[in-house]
């Protein structure tokens, strides 16, 4: 989503909510630097090897390379970025050099806030836009062949319940590769503020999709927003949670999320403290301001220089019992604003 200023208003929707249950509340350094009890740790369960703006305020044939909102591991181990701007960036893993850029756009050729990013066991990409919302599935060209159903109620109004521009962030496969997973960003107009919705499909034949289980999240508080989710190895989520204001800067905060147990909303139409829903359980693993800065400098003001508009994450790999995980900020192609990649480090 691009930058806006959020202001935390506390009403009785949010007091509402709590009847709900849910369990559980440049570049710098070098890669492997990081352990867990040393001048990169976050938290006991992340560390922070490096982090790099050598993207930020760069092109690339022309293209802007920045709006970064989602990030995906493609089948040859390269970098896939997605811009909000309809670009599909290829990078190299390990300089982040782009190596190929192609353009998107709707059925009538007209471009997308393209937010989230799926590359499916086929190399096609399922692909969110958070106007309407959508799922469309692309080819590594950029041709569309596939759009999946989405809830008339997860639409924009008036078609929905949905506010514009908050709606699908966040896009994930699930071990095994069945079932995808989009997050909402914000609540529905009905329900509680600070509940938000996790939709699911279900694979079909020929590598189509169709409506399944929906849960329900429980960001921290009002302001805060969810713009990405990545599915563990073991089924369980990486839950990134993100707020702004102006003149203070961003809060982000990655969480474990387990929806297993959560109960199944999709027929409940207005979320707002029934008794009996359970809430998809989560535990804060890290506060991105708790993160060394390693000589990060910010160009507003922020709890922490390293900290700006974080807004996509995917898994790289595992290595001695700990994720890899490599987030980027949206700089919104705002002077104020940065390009930054994150190398986490995150056990489960």
């Amino acid at each position: 989503m691009r930058l806006r200023t959020v202001l935390t208003t506390v009403t009785a929707a949010l007091a509402a909510a709590t009847c709900l249950t849910a369990a559980g509340p440049a570049s710098a350094g070098s890669y492997g630097s990081a352990n867990s009890y040393g001048s990169h740790t976050c938290s006991p369960a992340v560390s922070l090897d490096r982090f790099s703006d050598a993207l930020d305020k760069t092109t690339y044939q022309g293209t802007f390379v920045g709006n970064l909102s989602a990030l995906a591991v493609d089948r040859d181990g390269s970098l896939t970025a997605l811009s909000d701007r309809s670009s599909l960036f290829d990078l190299n893993a390990k300089t982040l050099a782009p190596k190929k850029v192609v353009q998107l756009a709707d059925e009538n050729g007209a471009a997308l806030d393209s937010e989230s990013l799926v590359i499916d066991r086929d190399g096609t990409r399922l692909i969110t836009s958070e106007v309407e919302p959508s799922i469309r599935r692309y080819s590594h060209d950029g041709k569309i062949l596939d759009r999946l159903p989405v809830p008339s109620s997860l639409l924009v109004a008036p078609a929905g319940r949905a506010t514009y521009n908050q709606t699908f962030e966040g896009l994930t496969m699930l071990p095994g590769g069945h079932t995808l997973l989009a997050s909402m960003e914000y609540a529905l107009a009905g329900d509680s503020t600070g509940i938000v919705r996790f939709q699911t499909w279900n694979r079909t034949k020929g590598d189509h999709f169709k409506l399944g289980a929906q849960y329900a999240y429980r960001t921290d508080d009002a302001i805060q927003g969810v713009p990405e989710v990545q599915a563990t190895p073991d089924g369980r989520l990486l839950v990134l949670e993100r707020g702004f204001t102006a003149g203070v800067g961003n809060t982000v905060r990655l969480y474990l999320a387990d929806p297993r147990r959560a109960t199944n909303t999709s027929g409940i139409e207005n979320l707002t403290g029934q008794p009996g829903v359970h809430l998809i359980k989560k535990t804060l693993l890290t506060d991105i301001a708790t993160c060394p800065t390693l000589g990060a400098t910010a160009k507003q003001p922020q709890p922490n220089p390293l900290l700006d508009n974080i807004e996509g994450m995917t898994i790289t790999g595992k290595e001695k019992g700990r994720l890899k995980v490599l987030l980027v900020s949206d700089d919104n192609q705002n002077a104020a604003q940065t390009t930054r990649f994150y190398y986490l480090r995150v056990r489960v």
